[in-house]
């Protein structure tokens, strides 16, 4: 579900910080498809909110650094951490930077805002290990894989980590913490 919850996570960031107007996506190069298809959901939906969108790129965690202080010159207000698995595999690290340079990021993943990132958007990993189980065992039983139906997770939570957001001095609305799925003291 990651391309089809993109523009919501750009929503919601917006929502969290509605003075920023200036907003930054990170992508990774490496992943072309997934970059060029995340840029262009994001710049749509930057333009129908009115805001600039700004495109970052990383391949390493040696990269890291220098994307927060491209998105300190840039004077984003947010960033938009795309759901490639780079930065899910480091989703600490990220979450680190984040807070150290006081910027406001969404994910696309719950276990990044486990690990101190401010807030994620997306489908449950939970429930997508839970579908593979289903087919393992189906398979495992004598179902030929090519007869089973494609089934795409459909369970989209709203994660944000009051920690992390007292940590860059945010304040956030009560209109976001009312939707939260979960909320991380």
């Amino acid at each position: 579900m990651t391309l089809e919850v993109g523009q919501k996570r750009l929503e919601l960031l917006h929502e969290m910080v509605p003075k920023a107007n200036i907003i930054a996506l990170l992508v990774n190069p490496s992943s072309p498809n997934l970059a060029e298809a995340q840029s262009r959901d994001l710049q749509t939906a930057a333009d129908q909110l009115g805001l600039q969108l700004h495109v970052l790129h990383a391949s390493t965690e040696g990269e890291f650094d220098p994307v927060f202080s491209r998105v300190a010159q840039l004077h984003a207000g947010g960033l938009v951490i795309s759901s490639d698995s780079l930065f899910f595999s480091r989703s600490g690290h990220l979450a680190t930077l984040a807070v150290r340079h006081s910027v406001p990021a969404i994910y696309g993943f719950r276990e990044s805002v486990v690990a101190g990132g401010l807030m994620s958007y997306g489908g449950s990993l939970a429930e997508s290990h839970r579908w593979l189980g289903v087919y393992t065992g189906r398979i495992l039983k004598g179902e030929k894989p090519t007869n089973l139906p494609v089934q795409q997770s459909t369970k989209v939570e709203l994660i944000i980590n009051l920690k992390a957001a007292t940590a860059i001095g945010l304040e956030i609305p009560p209109t976001l913490l009312a939707r939260a799925d979960e909320v991380i003291e």
